[in-house]
């Protein structure tokens, strides 16, 4: 049986699954050498539905490699986030073939999917029918559990990630302000930063509903909140209502305009541009952040400060998934074994891509990487913290859960916008997500 308590025991053991060991000198396609047959596919073509983030921007660079691997055609389809999972809502609901391998957040939507029978299993696969070299045992147990719901494997793991502060070293020594050690005290840097520097955004994080609980969820548990209580919706406790609060209040007060549309694209497009002093946003961003060469110079990274009830940042990953519906699943786990390879893991984790594989730490090119710049040891620095005190309670642990987050953010963004008061969006919030908990 699925163990339904896996959110809250994610970090235990995680960091040495956790970063990926570097290419040393090796092609792609001569890594996978050995009896195994990589052409067995050859002439098949697979349907690949990805989210538009930096593991599938980074993956891609390398898809001429597995097309002359295995001879295997892959057709990706990249959208947003919340569009690959509208797309893939449609196609798996009509039991289409039209989608072989998809990209999947099981902390989201894992439980929802896995008692639809979307998921092809990949146990027998990662057991039995793997590539010399891909050691299965290697991947984070932690994360590999976190997949499995009732016995089935439902994806492998890409990645581990969580919310951060990148913050900018050099408005913050402009502006006289140190990182803030608390979570009250965001709004004091961040009104500092607002008085010395007028041109940029002071402090930056996701508004859009669904979005934003994945940044929220850290303010919640920092500051002694929870979800559910007693098997009932929380928000209205008083830890609660201060989340609530200070978060709009943040986003309201110093935050850039239009945030209630914000997610992680337009808030790394405004750090990377240099015009916010603070975002809070996915470790799994700095790749992208790092584009403009000149953030590498003038950019920190710590995770967000505790609160009155201590730190609880988030780690989770995405995972890679076959769908049930697939007409090609020997071909796809092909792809999904290449792509989630040692090797190919490697090659990722060089440009900011923290691996779930437990042979990263001892990597000598690897630390190299790492001691090129300061902030991808800061970077490394808090991947090893959210890996050692995080968990992935994102909204509510209940099957419902994607639509629990459209609860959480609706609640946020009218605090934000002044069309409720906190006690009142909580009441709402609360009565919303009681009504989808007794659907359970």
């Amino acid at each position: 049986m699925r163990d339904t308590n896996w959110g809250s025991r994610l970090a235990a053991g995680i960091f040495s699954c956790a970063l990926g060991v570097a290419v040393s000198g090796l092609s792609v396609g001569h890594a996978f050498a050995g009896q195994f047959n990589w052409k067995a596919h050859s002439g098949e073509t697979i349907s690949f539905l990805a989210s538009n983030n930096p593991w599938t921007t980074a993956i891609m660079k390398s898809k001429s490699d597995f097309e002359k691997l295995t001879g295997i055609t892959l057709r990706v389809d990249t959208y947003s986030e919340e569009q690959m999972r509208q797309r893939l809502v449609t196609v798996m609901n009509a039991r289409s073939n039209e989608v072989d391998l998809f990209m999947t957040q099981v902390s989201r939507e894992g439980m929802q999917f896995a008692a639809a029978d979307w998921y092809h299993d990949l146990m027998s696969l990662a057991k039995s029918e793997s590539a010399p070299g891909y050691d299965f045992t290697d991947l984070s147990p932690a994360l590999v559990k976190a997949a499995t719901f009732n016995g089935v494997l439902t994806g492998i793991p890409l990645n581990i990630a969580g919310p951060v502060i990148y913050y900018r070293t050099d408005i913050f020594r402009k502006c006289k302000v140190s990182p803030p050690g608390t979570v009250d005290d965001i709004a004091k840097v961040a009104a500092e930063i607002k008085k010395c520097d007028p041109s940029i955004t002071p402090f930056a994080s996701r508004g859009l509903k669904p979005a934003l609980p994945y940044t929220f969820s850290v303010f919640l548990h920092n500051m002694g909140g929870s979800y559910m209580k007693d098997g009932k919706s929380d928000l209205c406790s008083p830890e609660g209502k201060k989340a609530l609060q200070t978060y709009a209040d943040l986003l309201k007060e110093y935050g850039p305009p239009g945030v209630v549309n914000y997610n992680f694209y337009q808030l790394t497009s405004l750090y990377r541009a240099g015009r916010s002093a603070m975002s809070f946003e996915s470790s799994n961003e700095l790749s992208s952040i790092m584009q403009n060469r000149q953030r590498l110079s003038d950019t920190g990274v710590v995770p967000l400060p505790k609160g009155a009830g201590g730190s609880h940042p988030i780690a989770i990953g995405w995972s890679l998934a076959i769908s049930k519906f697939s007409s090609h699943p020997d071909a796809a786990w092909y792809f999904v074994q290449w792509a989630t390879s040692p090797k190919m893991q490697a090659k990722l984790a060089l440009e900011g891509i923290a691996a779930p594989r437990k042979s990263a730490s001892s990597d000598q090119a690897y630390k190299t990487w790492l001691d090129e710049q300061p902030v991808r040891k800061q970077w490394q620095q808090a991947i090893e913290f959210l890996a050692a005190h995080g968990d992935s309670d994102v909204a509510y642990p209940i099957a419902q859960n994607p639509l629990s987050r459209q609860i959480i953010g609706q609640a946020v963004d009218s605090i934000l916008l002044g069309t409720a008061s906190v006690d009142e969006a909580c009441k709402t919030a609360d009565e919303k997500a009681d009504a989808l908990i007794k659907q359970q």
